[in-house]
């Protein structure tokens, strides 16, 4: 019985370093559809079926869901700012290219390049 019980506890510390490397692997690979700035709710990062509150800050356009996010935006220079997954680099919302997953959360990228590469896992 013991010698059993030392096989299986074995195979399973062997499965931890597997079971860390799965872990660790960047949910980024995720395929993303780029979509319009007009349809995201630049507050909460969420793509909708329609088009959202333009909210005019510094001769660029942000969106908002609701009159609180519009108050931020304009409030809120963080707000409309956001790190592009892939190269690291700040981004303005306003300009950044747009990719939304299959739960409507978005990421913004400073290029056509960098969605492309998070969709390949790069």
């Amino acid at each position: 019985m013991r010698i059993r019980k030392a096989a299986l506890w074995s195979a399973a510390i062997a499965w931890i370093p597997v079971a860390v490397l799965l872990l660790a692997l960047p949910a980024e690979a995720e395929q993303l559809e780029r979509v319009e700035a007009k349809r995201v709710c630049m507050v909460n990062d969420t793509v909708f079926p329609k088009d959202q509150i333009a909210v005019e800050v510094e001769g660029k356009t942000y969106y908002g869901c609701c009159e609180m996010c519009k108050g931020r935006l304009a409030a809120d220079a963080a707000v409309r700012q956001s790190t592009d997954p892939v190269s690291g680099k700040k981004v303005d919302k306003a300009t950044a290219v747009i990719g939304a997953g299959v739960d409507g959360k978005v990421r913004y990228f400073e290029s056509e390049e960098t969605l492309t590469r998070f969709g390949n896992g790069a």
